[in-house]
């Protein structure tokens, strides 16, 4: 390089900047779209963020149009048919005081038994509209005051357990229904055949799952037999909630209802 003439250093000088320029443009004009691209990326996902959260934003506005909806229908069967039902019960009590027919008063007595009926049931539904009870903690209680409501006038011990409850926890009214209509199936059961006289009613919670026991020390069940409409009515009910009902004999009959909150 030193032997060569002047013109040509300047030449290969001119050259290696000519290169140096090039390569640098090319680095400058890769690193210029991989930052319009990365602009371009953030953009679009802050698209996607404001459209997810838009539609987040309607599904809440729905949610609570449908609770509010509920809180209606609520409160308007509770002044409307509560108050119909309760009229219905002081006529039919003051007919019977007025009737001299032992016939006639036991037709009363059986109007006033549906009414009362009618009456539970009607509380029942208020309790799975009202979104306020969406919770373990309520479902529990109420399942406990039923049960304790549904035996009083027998000579069934209720025993009641309660392992890791988290009262907090959020279960869906659909839930929460399923589950206590399957309690209401399995105390029937358990009334009508089991012959038992003590009823352990527990409840567990393992992180977000939520098991319900419900054991008795009755003659069990003959699985012999097939299976009655209540037992497949509250394995259907839990299979529609992705959840599970098992059932045991041994000492007794054992209910285990399982569901992932």
């Amino acid at each position: 390089m030193k032997n060569l003439p002047e013109e040509i250093k300047i030449v290969y000088i001119i050259a290696i900047l000519v290169m140096m320029l090039f390569v640098g443009f090319i680095i400058f004009t890769v690193l210029m779209y991989n930052r319009k691209q990365l602009l371009y990326i953030k953009e679009k996902q802050l698209k996607e963020s404001e459209y997810q959260n838009q539609l987040l934003q309607k599904e809440l506005e729905k949610q609570k149009l449908i609770e509010k909806e509920r809180e209606r229908i609520s409160h308007d069967m509770h002044d409307d048919l509560g108050a119909g039902i309760s009229a219905l019960k002081l006529q039919a009590e003051f007919l019977k005081q007025r009737a001299d027919n032992d016939g006639l008063r036991n037709d009363i007595d059986e109007l006033l038994k549906t009414s009362e009926e009618m009456n539970i049931s009607m509380r029942e539904m208020l309790w799975s509209l009202n979104s306020g009870n969406d919770t373990l903690g309520s479902f529990i209680n109420y399942a406990k005051i039923y049960t304790q409501n549904f035996l009083k006038k027998t000579t069934i011990l209720i025993i009641t357990e309660n392992e890791n409850i988290v009262e907090e926890t959020t279960i869906s009214t659909e839930q929460r229904r399923n589950l206590f209509l399957c309690l209401k199936e399995a105390l029937n059961n358990i009334y009508k055949h089991s012959q038992a006289n003590q009823i352990t009613l527990s409840f567990l919670q393992k992180d977000n799952e939520f098991i319900m026991k419900i054991s008795d020390n009755g003659i069990g069940i003959n699985h012999k037999n097939p299976a009655g409409n209540g037992l497949r009515n509250m394995k259907r009910r839990m299979e529609e909630q992705n959840g599970h009902c098992e059932i045991t004999n041994g000492n007794g009959t054992h209910l285990f209802f399982k569901m992932y909150l």
